[in-house]
């Protein structure tokens, strides 16, 4: 049974991550760069780790969550002379990276374990910020069955029961990540045309939001997560745009990796990467909806 966790990575989807293990009573040491972060999770009962490889140490389990590969390639296989924190986890240990991440990358960190004697976990997430601080995510897991179960206590703390996913083996659980953001990016850009195209074309936005709502073309995208904008003004900035092109980049990565073309796909990747251009690395990931906004000289609200 895993009583010791190592927690690497507390922005806005690792600190309420970490901060749920430590409320199901796992002993929590934990790390980031951003010392303001860490002292949030050490108020609520973490331990503080002085670097990613004290997290490592006498670990049972050593979760990261990472911005990007190149973040995750490093602290878990070191650049340099560095080493990485597969070196400081004793054998028998876990580890589990829940960033969403490359499968090449994770091959990597497999096999460095391996020679460790350190079984791995790819469990990247869905559910947005709400998700994680309200401990309800969506986990989707890659990696051998007997692990999943000796970690699956650590997700139920940290995820919705009923949305924990075991996919298949190492790289399964990055795979699906990654498809599944790809049908919410294209998504959003759907949804940004036809409303903006809808209200150009005189159709009260209210009316039209509940007729597609009410349609076989329904989604969870038009009828929930649009609202943010739709009420608020809100683009969702707790995930920025510099990671939604990153994870649409490693989306036409993987349709190549699997011989597949995907015209779509790199087209709602060159949108957003517009949107990046236009308004920033720090553009909230709904962005898209803006585009179309600006570009129609209209205002989506309702209200």
């Amino acid at each position: 049974m895993i009583k010791r966790v190592g927690f690497i990575g507390l922005g806005n989807m690792g600190g309420p991550m970490c901060s749920h293990l430590v409320e199901a009573g796992f002993e929590v040491t934990a790390f980031d760069l951003n010392s303001d972060a860490l002292d949030r999770v050490v108020a609520g009962g973490a331990r503080p780790g002085a670097s990613a490889a004290e997290c490592a140490r006498d670990a049972g389990a050593l979760i990261t969550m990472l911005p990007a590969p190149p973040q995750v390639e490093s602290v878990w296989l070191g650049f340099g002379d560095e080493g990485g924190v597969i070196a400081a986890l004793a054998p028998g240990a876990v580890a589990i990276d829940m960033s969403t991440s490359s499968v090449a990358v994770g091959s990597r960190v497999v096999a460095a374990a391996r020679e460790r004697g350190v079984d791995v976990l790819d469990a990247p997430v869905a559910g947005q910020s709400i998700g994680a601080q309200a401990g309800t995510l969506a986990i989707y897991v890659g990696g051998d069955s007997d692990v999943f179960e000796r970690a699956r206590p650590l997700f139920l703390a940290m995820g919705d029961p009923e949305r924990i996913f075991h996919l298949g083996g190492n790289g399964a659980g990055y795979t699906v990540k990654l498809l599944l953001n790809l049908m919410w990016f294209i998504e959003s850009v759907a949804v940004g045309e036809v409303l903006t195209v809808g209200v150009r074309a005189g159709v009260s936005l209210e009316k039209l939001h509940a007729a597609l709502v009410g349609s076989p073309a329904n989604s969870v995208f038009l009828e929930r997560d649009v609202r943010m904008v739709l009420d608020d003004g809100d683009y969702d900035e707790a995930f920025p745009m510099r990671l939604v092109t990153k994870d649409l980049g490693l989306a036409v990565d993987l349709a190549h990796e699997a011989g597949v073309p995907v015209e779509l796909t790199a087209l709602v990747e060159q949108i957003h990467r517009r949107v990046r251009n236009l308004y920033g690395d720090d553009a909230g990931e709904i962005s898209a909806v803006r585009l179309y906004e600006d570009l129609a000289g209209v205002r989506l609200r309702l209200g």
